[in-house]
């Protein structure tokens, strides 16, 4: 089992976009016991992700309860790194 970090990276490497809640059911089957998979660190990961380069931004829209998801999606560079350094 790879650290959940790269596992959040990789995911972004299979789907076009993606928000923190997505890569949480997407996760959660294999990492639901980690207590990093909650929404604020998963968010965290992910905007680190952004500030390296490896991830942008896609889209943004509200929940059904007003609360802000931000998309990001892997872009072209930043997928080939990840898929270069995360097997």
């Amino acid at each position: 089992m790879r650290p959940l970090n790269y596992a959040i990276l990789k995911y972004f490497t299979t789907v076009k976009e993606a928000c923190a809640d997505d890569v949480i059911e997407a996760l959660k089957g294999e990492y639901g016991a980690f207590k990093s998979l909650r929404k604020p660190a998963v968010i965290e990961a992910i905007m680190t992700g952004e500030a390296n380069g490896l991830l942008e931004e896609a889209r943004y829209d509200l929940d059904s309860k007003g609360e802000l998801r931000v998309y990001y999606h892997a872009h072209k560079e930043g997928a080939d790194t990840i898929n270069a350094y995360i097997k």
